[in-house]
């Protein structure tokens, strides 16, 4: 049997702290390379970029043009294949699915805004946002997609096609569009980019309002600082590398 001083010293060993379990990343980049062919020899896009990126958070990617902005968005994405590297959204390593895995994760977790808007002409403003949630099979796909209509200013605009609305009112289509499937990671680039100033800032003041609404990580491509500094964070790309990381206040 222990004495009684043994018995003392191991009632004062302070317990193990416990550690709790990194949680996992939104996204997760590890050494990201892009290369293409060309007919004078191979162009190097992307080299070495890696980078973590928490639930929640908000992140802008900046860099000037031909720095690899927007190729690096497509890989986060899983629309383009890198390389070298990795990425992995949300826990799953994009590289380790084929083009139907990687579109079921888009479909599942992922919202987009681009510059150009990127509706169909074809549809109303009411059925372009619900385009997403008939293509993964939502039962009821009209009614959320009237109400996040009426959420971004155009409850009056339901049955009006792109070629109807203004540049600003097709931009609150894509926003509400890219937030109707309620996703857990918005990518958007260069969301103002075809606005003019005072459009462009109502646009970002709405985005910047659902997303913290919803919650979602937000990844923001832009050449705009002012813009950038409504983020969170600001990484910086230089000739297809990433040269600086910054926190804004």
């Amino acid at each position: 049997m222990a004495d009684s001083t043994e018995l003392r010293a191991e009632v004062a060993r302070p317990a193990l702290a416990r550690q709790e379990p990194e949680p996992t990343p939104a996204l997760q980049v590890h050494a990201l390379g892009k290369r293409v062919p060309l007919p004078s020899g191979e162009l190097t896009i992307l080299q070495g970029v890696g980078f973590k990126i928490g639930h929640g958070d908000t992140v802008a990617i900046v860099g000037a043009s031909g720095s690899g902005k927007s190729t690096l968005l497509s890989l986060l994405a899983g629309l383009d294949s890198p390389s070298d590297g990795s990425v992995t959204l949300d826990g799953e390593a994009l590289s380790a699915l084929d083009e139907d895995g990687r579109a079921r994760v888009r479909g599942e977790k992922v919202g987009f805004v681009f510059q150009s808007f990127q509706l169909l002409p074809s549809l109303t403003a009411l059925e372009n946002v619900m385009l997403p949630l008939e293509l993964r099979g939502d039962a009821d796909a009209e009614t959320p997609a009237r109400q996040i209509l009426q959420k971004v200013g155009l409850g009056e605009r339901l049955g009006h096609y792109p070629r109807q609305l203004s540049g600003g009112e097709q931009q609150r289509v894509a926003l509400a569009r890219a937030f109707v499937t309620r996703p857990s990671l918005l990518f958007a680039d260069e969301p103002t980019g075809n606005l003019d100033t005072h459009t462009g800032q109502a646009i970002i003041e709405l985005l910047f309002a659902l997303n913290a609404e919803a919650g979602t990580t937000l990844v923001l491509v832009t050449h705009d600082e002012h813009l950038a500094s409504r983020c969170g964070r600001i990484l910086r790309l230089d000739s297809g590398e990433l040269v600086g990381e910054s926190r804004t206040a």
